[in-house]
């Protein structure tokens, strides 16, 4: 498809507005030579008036309104011009209207917090075209987002450490990280100079007088690691950051097929608090398709064994929309998995990205499977809800099924801190590993600056002394504070 840009400069919110609508189409970006013949197109202009002109062969319409003196304010109109078009056209009813960004609620609250609720809520309503339920669900999630993000003290920060290493690699996966069936000869090595990154860390953190709040070790997958693997790399965190005044301490076991009584007695030792176990779904048969090799019955007999270690959290996640699954099917999980007292739940929506493996095989999702999403959020909104549960974060993702968003679930005092505090930007994220991305926040202005990690574990190894050099960055970035 076409987009033609005539005298603007708002091409990338074009994008962003079709790309909700046609998630898998190519889009090609033209600032010259419009020509009518190529269709479908789109062609945008701002001139004495602001006008945007649709052409998908069966449908041909335009919109124009006129032109202000502040250039956001038009953009704002270009795009809301195209959106009412496209809406007109697909008949998708998008329920967070044009917002495409990640943190909804996020902007939620920096426009309440700025004019009142009320206002928010209309702004989110009658210029963004959101939907009323994701406007409650944005309002309620922002009252315990923010009770999170206020508790976060002075000169505080997370610790964040990066398994690139899973089992197998899940079919709608982008995240780099490595099967160990192939990559299994680099995971002791890697250990041992994670561990060195790790003290290097705690070496900085402890000469700036840093407060570590939250630890996350996330992946990948934590615990293909041998738990005497893990016990090293717990010990190294525990020897090198105080954690006198850390307010949780997570480690994503992810796969219920990698968890032993072995792995959860290192996590527990080590002052783990909350472990996530994540089926994504009990049906086998799905569980087959998406490419994990773990069954429904892995899933309950790691619960069993968690539960009866009695740490502080046990979290879940599900997603809604795994193609072929039922409403029924997604249902019966979330009610298994609610049974089992679970404490913290988060609902992800599909999103397929460009490097999965879905991608490459060509799968994509169409309105049926927006409308079967939707009715599986629905449900778990409405069954959580119930059950006593509250919504505490919420982000959304490119390529999401039928435009939805996820939402992290919990009962009171069971939140995940850092899911929030790295989803809000609260503090600074220290982080190791490969792949793993410092996070740096001037706690003056809210600026942010990032350090980057090699992304694969075998340019982490052979690139190691790279890696300890940009962590001298954070060093300097704290004293000259």
């Amino acid at each position: 498809m076409k987009i033609f840009i005539k005298n603007h400069k708002f091409h990338y919110e074009i994008e962003n507005i079709t790309r909700l609508f046609f998630p898998y189409e190519k889009l090609v970006v033209e600032k010259e030579n419009f020509s009518p013949l190529k269709i479908p197109y789109i062609f945008t202009e701002v001139g004495k008036n602001i006008s945007v002109n649709i052409n998908f062969k069966d449908y041909k319409n335009s919109l124009s309104a006129e032109k202000t003196f502040d250039e956001k304010e038009n953009e704002n109109i270009i795009c809301s011009l195209l959106f009412r078009l496209l809406t007109e056209y697909t008949g998708i009813t998008m329920p967070w209207g044009m917002i495409t960004g990640v943190r909804p609620v996020k902007y939620f609250r920096s426009v309440a917090e700025k004019k009142g609720t009320e206002f928010a809520e209309d702004y989110f309503r009658k210029f963004y075209f959101v939907t009323e339920e994701k406007i409650n669900l944005a309002k309620k999630t922002e009252v315990y987002e923010k009770d999170i993000i206020n508790s976060s003290k002075e000169n505080s920060f997370s610790l964040y450490v990066s398994i690139p290493f899973c089992p197998s690699r899940c079919s709608y996966c982008s995240f780099v990280s490595q099967s160990t069936q192939r990559t299994k000869h680099l995971i002791e090595p890697y250990v041992d100079l994670l561990c060195r990154e790790i003290e290097y860390t705690g070496k900085i953190a402890r000469e700036n007088n840093l407060n570590l709040e939250t630890v996350y070790i996330g992946g990948g997958t934590p615990t293909t690691l041998t738990s005497e693997q893990l016990k090293k790399m717990i010990s190294a965190i525990n020897s090198s950051f105080d954690l006198s005044h850390c307010r949780e301490f997570t480690v994503e076991a992810g796969r219920p097929d990698t968890i032993t009584q072995e792995k959860l007695d290192a996590l527990k030792s080590g002052g783990v608090t909350r472990v996530s176990i994540n089926p994504q779904t009990l049906n086998n048969e799905i569980l087959k398709e998406i490419g994990r090799k773990h069954t429904a019955e892995d899933t309950m007999r790691a619960f069993d064994m968690a539960k009866k270690m009695h740490f502080k959290t046990l979290n879940s996640d599900l997603i809604a929309g795994l193609p072929t699954e039922t409403t029924d099917s997604f249902k019966k999980t979330l009610d298994t998995i609610i049974s089992l007292g679970t404490e913290n739940i988060t609902v992800h929506t599909l999103s397929i990205k460009r490097s999965a493996d879905y991608t490459e095989q060509g799968v994509t999702t169409d309105r049926e499977d927006a409308y079967r999403t939707g009715e599986m959020l629905r449900y778990a909104q409405e069954k959580l809800t119930e059950e006593g549960y509250i919504p505490y974060y919420l982000y959304r993702q490119s390529r999401m099924v039928g435009n939805f968003e996820n939402v992290g679930w919990s009962k009171l005092g069971h939140q995940g801190l850092y899911n929030v505090f790295i989803m809000d930007e609260t503090h600074s994220i220290l982080s190791c590993g490969a792949g793993a991305v410092t996070k740096l926040k001037n706690p003056h202005n809210g600026n942010i600056q990032r350090i980057f990690n090699y992304k694969f574990p075998y340019e982490y190894i052979d690139n190691f002394d790279e890696i300890i050099s940009r962590k001298n960055k954070a060093d300097k970035f704290f004293k000259e504070l």
